[in-house]
């Protein structure tokens, strides 16, 4: 257990250096010994903020995988069990078929989140004991630790509902191992809210960013602030809870400058693009650093595989060379997820590869992938360096018009300059402006429509249903109403064999 801040200390010393550090950080909790050499200066403050943040980058596939895998983008097409590529799905099918259980839990070990929440808590604990680090530093600090344990607990009650609430400092004991019961989605909200206030509270009057928006921010707790508030508000908090939402999205649109959409929605996700005026956080990735492998293990095609198909409409043969995507396609984007785009929004083929059969003279659409992050080139490879967006001001629009509509209030304001960017010079008011497209006479519907456009690949689609409840669900998934335990996800066997005070989630089989 010693070696947990060491390996936490040498990671971020490599990766300031260029080096990648590919191995899994420690999994326990740091002991006394270790504990006992560090937190001697203001520099080991530093580095171990800069560790949590390159932890949370390692959760970054579970993170995807818990907010999108179950929706409606990702699957086969009928008759065929693979990729259309020729690829199998290898498991993943579990995902969006609602197959998953103890032994084929989709994420193990609750995603592995436990591992980062207890550096945080011993972070916390450590801030509030020094006088080290600056008054400015310290606040900063605490501000990034109580929004990121939000975070992490955000994520667990969206996904299994009941958690272990863990947040006192562990030195003795290691997580994996702690017999704990879990506590009620209730206590779990609780903490969830008070974290997101003390963060707050901690920033103070700081709106400003680090690292290039790659750290947690004052403006990333508003906007969690605005997603807890959000759910609630569809559990008992209503306008109440929709006010708060809105105010903490407000505040950020009044204190935080430089903030706006970026003219073409294709330049916010570009790897050369990092920190741009749209981001509010994003999950750091750098070339020679960390790449986004999570997606070329699952999202994107073989090279040698791809280019026996051709681009939209035939216009082109994909090619080994250009079209190295270097990956495996297990979850390929479903052809009706592509179709619900318009032919016109320039969110589709920004964020969607179609690929085409060639049949005589006629072009056949075969499939489709993700291509919203098309990384960079690096001696004849496709290194995937884009920064995968968290909050951006895009969310900040379409939450604002969340709730307003929540309120009663018009959310055309907010809607439209989505669409406008969307569509670009193809923006017909009449066609395109909100409520003139077909459908926007149901409000909720709409937003949902516009966040499915604007956000898919980025771990929200199945977040944005559970938010409005199980009936979302059931309306756009293949999970039906009579196995509505399913809403919630299993717990895996290891982790159930190591807790034994905890219960398996209601519904699923236990051993």
């Amino acid at each position: 257990m010693k070696k947990t801040i060491k390996n936490i200390i040498i990671c971020t010393g490599l990766s300031l250096a260029g080096v990648s550090c590919s191995s899994e950080l420690d999994l326990s909790p740091v002991s006394s010994i270790s504990d006992a050499n560090y937190w001697k200066t203001a520099e080991q403050f530093d580095a171990f903020v800069s560790g949590i943040h390159s932890r949370y980058r390692s959760h970054n596939a579970s993170f995807q995988t818990l907010g999108e895998l179950r929706a409606d983008i990702f699957g086969t097409e009928e008759g065929n069990p693979g990729a259309f590529t020729g690829e199998a799905t290898q498991g993943l099918e579990r995902m969006w078929l609602h197959t998953l259980d103890l032994d084929n839990a989709g994420v193990s070990n609750f995603g592995g989140f436990y591992s980062n929440i207890v550096q945080i808590n011993l972070l916390i604990d450590k801030l509030n004991k020094t006088n080290i680090i600056t008054p400015a530093n310290k606040s900063y600090y605490l501000g990034i630790a109580y929004g990121m344990r939000a975070s992490y607990y955000f994520h667990l009650l969206r996904s299994w509902g009941k958690v272990v609430i863990q947040t006192e400092p562990i030195t003795t004991i290691d997580i994996s191992n702690l017999a704990k019961a879990a506590s009620e989605e209730s206590e779990v909200i609780s903490l969830i809210k008070s974290d997101i206030e003390n963060s707050v509270n901690s920033f103070g009057t700081n709106y400003t960013f680090r690292n290039n928006k790659g750290f947690w921010s004052k403006a990333a707790s508003l906007m969690l602030k605005a997603e807890a508030y959000l759910w609630t508000s569809y559990r008992g908090g209503g306008s109440n809870d929709a006010t708060t939402a809105l105010n903490a999205l407000k505040d950020i649109q009044t204190n935080v400058s430089g903030l706006s959409l970026l003219p073409n929605f294709s330049s916010v996700f570009e790897a050369n693009n990092k920190g741009n005026s749209e981001i509010i956080f994003a999950i750091r990735y750098q070339l020679n650093e960390a790449s986004m492998s999570f997606v070329q293990s699952n999202f994107v095609p073989q090279s040698g595989l791809i280019a026996n198909f051709y681009d939209l409409n035939g216009s082109r043969q994909f090619n080994v060379t250009t079209d190295n995507w270097g990956g495996l396609l297990r979850a390929p984007v479903k052809t009706s997820a592509y179709n619900k785009f318009d032919d016109a929004d320039s969110r589709k083929l920004a964020s969607i590869q179609p690929a085409y059969s060639k049949s005589g003279s006629d072009f056949v659409l075969a499939g489709s992938f993700a291509k919203k992050y098309q990384g960079e080139q690096n001696a004849g490879a496709r290194v995937l360096t884009n920064d995968f967006p968290v909050y951006r001001y895009a969310d900040l629009l379409l939450m604002i018009a969340e709730a307003k509509n929540i309120l009663g209030q018009n959310p055309a304001e907010e809607i439209n300059l989505v669409r406008k960017r969307a569509f670009k010079e193809k923006y017909n008011e009449s066609l395109y402006a909100f409520p003139n497209q077909p459908g926007d006479n149901n409000i909720t519907e709409a937003i949902l429509k516009e966040r499915f456009f604007e956000f898919i690949f980025e771990g929200k689609r199945w977040y944005d249903l559970r938010r409005l409840g199980n009936q979302y669900v059931f309306a756009n998934t293949s999970l039906s109403a009579n196995e509505s335990y399913k809403i919630l996800w299993p717990i895996d066997r290891n982790s159930l064999t190591n807790n034994r005070a905890l219960v398996q989630t209601e519904g699923y089989p236990n051993f």
